[in-house]
Parts: structure tokens; C-alpha cells; sequence
């Protein structure tokens, strides 16, 4: 899980991870905290599995 800064990842540092094999996920236009992006991470990684 990579979680990036506030103002979001480069369109370079997109494509090379995506050319590394990770799949980018996006919460949409919502932008959280660094103090929260983590938490909110998990819990969501918690719901789908169960």
C-alpha cells in the first residue's frame, strides 16, 4: 500500500508503479489527510475481507 501526499501522485510515478505490476486505487476527488489516509486504509481493507 503505497499512500502518497496530500497533493497526489505524479502521472510519472503513476505509470512506473503501474509498469511495476501495482494496482492503483482511488477514493475519487476526495483528498485525506496523511493522518487519516492510513487509518481509513485499513479499515477499508478490514471491511472487504472480512
Amino acid at each position: 500500500i503505497f499512500i502518497g501526499p496530500e497533493g497526489g501522485f505524479a502521472p510519472e510515478e503513476i505509470q512506473l508503479a503501474q509498469e511495476a505490476g501495482i494496482l492503483p486505487v482511488t477514493l475519487g476527488k476526495r483528498i485525506l489527510r496523511t493522518e487519516t489516509a492510513g487509518m481509513t486504509t485499513v479499515a477499508l481493507l478490514l471491511y472487504e475481507l472480512g
